[in-house]
């Protein structure tokens, strides 16, 4: 089975930046520890979407960085991708453990749909089998990305949870990130100089 797993990034999640951090750099931070832990999954392909220019170096040799339109669907998004699985990983969760990835993908063995709620509302990173069901427009940025596919779905099995986890989209956010998980080390020492 092919899988990517694919960091998605946009401009609005460099206002999480802490004072005394430049905003791009804090978005290049997060994308680049968000991305180095997703090339680091087995068994998947990683991919870069995104909508900011000039993130080509943030990622390995060889993986393919889509740009994307500022406010494209992410059901438009997913279609993009060539594989037979895809997970959508938001750029702006630098400490997000691996495990949670696996957990989506292993989701998708009785759903859908597998998504990873974000506290505060959205979500982290949602899963699905390609192309994306037809019935499904999902949103990370949505209020309640899960409530929202659920009310589009054609049955209640459709869509799985994970157990959630952080986005950083203000500057208190910062605070949330786990100094006891392995990696984020370009955010982690962004933070500190800051």
């Amino acid at each position: 089975m092919t899988r990517i797993a694919a960091v998605l990034v946009h401009p609005h999640m460099a206002q999480a930046a802490p004072p005394g951090v430049d905003p791009r750099e804090f978005l290049e931070a997060v994308a680049e520890d968000t991305y180095e832990m997703v090339a680091g999954l087995d068994l998947v392909t990683p991919v870069l979407l995104t909508s900011v220019p000039g993130l080509d170096d943030l990622v390995w040799p060889g993986t393919e960085v889509i740009t994307i339109a500022e406010g494209e669907p992410l059901r438009t998004t997913l279609a993009r991708l060539d594989a037979e699985q895809a997970a959508v990983i938001s750029a702006d969760a630098p400490d997000l453990p691996p495990l949670l990835v696996g957990k989506l993908f292993r989701e998708l063995g009785r759903a859908e749909i597998a998504v990873c709620p974000a506290e505060n509302g959205g979500a982290v990173a949602l899963a699905c089998a390609l192309p994306p069901p037809a019935w499904a427009d999902p949103d990370l940025d949505a209020y309640d990305t899960v409530k929202e596919l659920r009310a589009q779905a054609p049955g209640p099995r459709r869509v799985a949870t994970t157990p959630g986890w952080h986005r950083l989209r203000t500057p208190e956010d910062v605070a949330r990130l786990d100094p006891g998980l392995e990696g984020w080390d370009n955010t982690r020492a962004l933070v500190r100089a800051g």
